[in-house]
């Protein structure tokens, strides 16, 4: 008789939660903290979502190790922990809706001033007039930077709200400009969102040259990791007034209080929120889920981003 294949799982009751737990799996529970008996023969790995540092530096101690399967589309974290046997799949599509949704309602949440109607509100203050127009999303131009899956679920988000797009990502392809045509797109944007993963390549690439490159009043939106933009100079043209920025990552992370964004005119902070709606659920459900079905199976896992296929 084949032994059940030993997982960890983040969830109590993972026959509930993904659907049914396919057969040939010996689940544990594991969020973090004390260490169950199994380690060493852990075979398949499902880290907790946004968890705690250990429940990332175990991976390093699980000599029985074959298969990472992340609840989230960055894995540059994980990374360092890897033996070279070890597979490493990440939740590309997971986070599709969640995060284009964020980034559609962070774009209108700047240009339609919702953060002053709140602060009015909590001041019990009902404006007579304003003198200004508020920005329309309408007849405006998009960037989106660091176009996949994400950036497809954006683009299918704002078709509707009369607006253009402009779609970049690392090599051109059909309908796909490469970065390197950044400098004469950047003039046009009125809105650029980053959807591009944190590596080497993309780390600062957001610096004073790239945000000297927009237009005055343009928007720039991180759905992305905050490492992408080099904060300092971003404060830079933040304190001038001449651009506005919408974030959802930052550089550093959590933000400590204190920091000058805090308080950096035209800038809306939010809290790292991108994936977490009640959309991501039912999605990595059916990734986890799926991703066992085919190991159990001996059919090719998808969504791998470092070691071996299986």
């Amino acid at each position: 008789m084949v032994d059940a294949v030993k997982t960890w799982l983040p969830w109590q009751d993972p026959d509930s939660f993904l659907g049914g737990l396919p057969a040939g799996f010996d689940p544990e529970y594991y969020v973090g903290g004390d260490r169950p008996d199994s380690l060493d023969s852990v075979e398949f790995y499902v880290p907790n979502y946004m968890g705690s540092s250990d429940v990332v530096e175990v991976i390093r101690d699980m000599p029985a190790l074959k298969v990472v399967q992340t609840q989230t589309a960055g894995f540059e974290n994980l990374l360092p922990h890897l033996r070279d046997e070890v597979t490493l799949c990440n939740a590309r599509g997971v986070h599709d809706a969640s995060t284009a949704e964020l980034a559609v309602g962070l774009i209108l949440a700047t240009y339609r001033r919702l953060p002053r109607a709140v602060r009015n509100q909590e001041r019990g203050e009902w404006p007579s007039s304003y003198r200004e127009l508020d920005d329309s999303l309408a007849d405006r131009t998009v960037l989106i930077l660091g176009y996949g899956s994400i950036g497809e679920a954006l683009e299918r988000r704002l078709d509707g709200f009369e607006c253009d797009v402009i779609r970049v990502a690392r090599r051109a392809r059909e309908g796909v400009h490469p970065t390197t045509d950044l400098p004469t797109l950047l003039p046009r944007a009125d809105v650029v969102v980053l959807l591009t993963p944190a590596t080497d390549e993309t780390r600062g690439m957001v610096d004073a040259k790239f945000l000297a490159q927009l237009k005055d009043g343009a928007l720039l939106v991180n759905v992305a990791r905050g490492v992408v933009v080099d904060t300092d100079a971003l404060l830079a043209e933040l304190t001038t007034e001449r651009i506005h920025a919408a974030l959802d990552v930052t550089d550093p992370e959590p933000l400590p209080a204190g920091h000058p964004l805090w308080s950096a005119p035209n800038v809306l902070i939010n809290p790292h929120r991108g994936g977490a709606s009640t959309a991501f659920e039912p999605r990595v459900a059916r990734l986890v889920r799926a991703q066992l079905e085919r190991y159990a199976k001996g059919e090719p896992l998808i969504n791998i981003v470092a070691g071996p296929p299986r």
